[in-house]
């Protein structure tokens, strides 16, 4: 029996002005695009529009999730739309999982021109949460903002779509599934491929497997808690360190990945992975870690639930890359971090002899550098490390880099970072989030406040609280030029740095779906040796102090505290 052509509909439509995408896409409330007409046809078809036409026909195309609420019928669309608009070929991960980390893998391995991430990140999912879609380029990293601004661009003058609606295809069978589709001369393919495998693949290349084995398994095994918090990670974790790495099975907790994350927010911290660290403060556990939502994030504890600041992880990591097999054939070139994460990072480099790069906010940033040669590690204190292996940051390679640095070193988390500190001296640091604060009322404050500390009498300011004395040093709104595009990212968060290295940051972060995150950043360096081991709160507390007081924050939004301490 002859089976038709599949037809290419065109689909009149109406623009939306407000589909710009941010720092990691595209992200709303799930509801705007589960109930605004079009709404999700219209940005898929304004992504695929933003590629050469040239360049479009034919290609491959990297389609991953991290499972959340709304990602299946999302996908189905990106299917039938990708098929209508000449892509050749798509890879989509087995029942649509893909990790962020896995798609930039798989991108950069099979030469795709492009792909697609449906994720939030570590936002909360399920029908009342939120959803996103976030575009990676070839190089494996997200869109750089010239892409962006053209995706934006076309999504406000967008009058139509192309579309293939009687195009179906099974998530669950892994394969290629081919379909011929109306005035086409090649049949449109769909790969149903192993979440894991490829990726997996590429961390063996990385690491000494059979060392971090042996650490898990050994006659001295250390015990480890992993939570995937019903994220993306769940499948990678009990593959790659259950299966792989010999970690007893009850070592990985909340594997399965869930619409709405169990009713959990996925986002490794001490907030919202209290249950990981109250089984961490047990002792039974040297090593603990949880990730995001999509993978690319990820919290360190050691035993007793010593937490491990993200800002000293990136640093400690860094310090110890002669461990890792990759940096030993590959060498060491230079590190990257965001302009909030600590200077800890800078110590290491300086230590090391190698440039540092301090970059905005965003991923996307580090990739010029890895391209161009000029970083081999890249880190933010939101989190997220990641090296020049993808051009993402990478949760899991983060995790058997701190297992491969413990098993090299035949010591704790604790002593480690401990051993560290008295190396090279220790960031006190620590980051205050108001969550879901009124746009106007953020946007204000944070206008008044720059016209404050930019004022030339500002520099001169000195502020006392308790016994400590801080002098001004340098103000600014930080702005960041690349040194390989030469392209320039202004108004990247307000910075108030006083002649002892202390720094306070003001920032705006608008990855949520509901209102603006303000972001107070604290930091001082101790580098006396009877100093390294006090309470974070009670070094910061002048600074926060002088933060809450020059910024009005709690009388200006109404709030008595922030919604996340880290």
């Amino acid at each position: 029996m002859e089976v038709c052509p599949i037809p290419v509909v065109t689909v009149q439509t109406v623009p939306y002005d407000d589909q710009k995408p941010g720092t990691s896409g595209l992200r709303m409330k799930t509801m705007v695009f589960e109930s605004k007409r079009n709404y999700l046809q219209n940005f898929i078809q304004s992504v695929l529009s933003s590629i050469d036409l040239r360049d479009r026909q034919g290609c491959t195309m990297v389609v991953g999730s991290d499972g959340r609420y709304f990602s299946r019928t999302a996908i189905e669309v990106i299917v039938q739309m990708a098929a209508a608009n000449g892509i050749g070929r798509l890879v989509i991960g087995h029942n649509g999982i893909l990790s962020t980390p896995a798609v930039s893998c798989i991108i950069r391995k099979i030469k795709a021109i492009c792909g697609i991430i449906l994720t939030a990140s570590h936002n909360p999912g399920g029908p009342g949460g939120d959803f996103g879609i976030k575009f990676n380029v070839a190089n494996g990293g997200p869109a750089p903002d010239i892409v962006n601004d053209k995706i934006h661009q076309i999504s406000r003058t967008l009058e139509e779509f192309a579309i293939c609606p009687d195009l179906q295809v099974d998530l669950s069978r892994l394969g290629r599934q081919d379909f011929d589709l109306e005035n086409k001369f090649k049949p449109f393919r769909v790969e149903i491929v192993d979440s894991v495998d490829v990726y997996l693949n590429l961390l063996r290349s990385i690491f000494d497997f059979s060392a971090i084995k042996g650490l898990l398994t050994g006659s001295n095994q250390l015990k480890i808690r992993i939570d995937a918090m019903n994220g993306v990670m769940g499948p990678y974790v009990r593959r790659i360190l259950c299966d792989e790495l010999g970690a007893p099975a009850n070592s990985a907790v909340n594997c399965i990945p869930l619409e709405d994350f169990g009713g959990q927010h996925p986002d490794p911290n001490l907030t919202y992975a209290a249950s990981l660290v109250e089984a961490m403060k047990g002792g039974e556990f040297g090593f603990g870690a949880a990730f995001d939502g999509d993978g690319d994030r990820y919290m360190i504890l050691g035993q007793n639930g010593f937490f491990v600041n993200p800002s000293d992880s990136v640093a400690i990591i860094a310090a110890n890359l002669p461990c890792i097999p990759y940096f030993q054939q590959m060498g060491v070139r230079g590190f990257a971090r965001s302009m909030p994460t600590s200077t800890a990072l800078d110590k290491v480099a300086k230590a090391m002899k190698v440039t540092l790069y301090e970059t905005p906010t965003g991923c996307k940033f580090f990739g010029n550098l890895m391209d161009s040669g000029r970083c081999s590690l890249c880190g933010e204190e939101s989190f997220g490390a990641g090296s020049d292996h993808i051009r993402e940051k990478d949760g899991l390679w983060a995790v058997l880099t701190w297992l491969s640095i413990m098993a090299a070193r035949k010591q704790s988390v604790e002593e480690i970072v401990r051993d560290h500190w008295a190396r090279l001296g220790r960031n006190y640091y620590c980051r205050f989030d108001y969550e879901g604060v009124d746009q106007k009322a953020a946007f204000f404050m944070m206008r008044d406040l720059e016209a404050m500390i930019t004022d030339k009498a500002f520099t001169s300011q000195k502020f006392a609280v308790g016994n400590s004395v801080y002098s001004v040093e340098k103000t600014d709104n930080f702005e960041y030029t690349d040194p390989v595009d030469g392209s320039v990212t202004k108004n990247q968060g307000l910075r108030i740095i006083f002649t002892d290295g202390s720094r306070i940051i003001f920032r705006l972060s608008r990855t949520g779906c509901a209102g603006t995150t303000i972001r107070i950043y604290a930091e001082s360096y101790e580098r006396d040796p009877e100093k390294l081991n006090r309470q974070t709160q009670a070094v910061l507390g002048p600074l926060i102090a002088i933060a809450l007081k020059i910024s009005e924050i709690h009388e200006r939004t109404g709030r008595k505290g922030p919604t996340v301490i880290t």
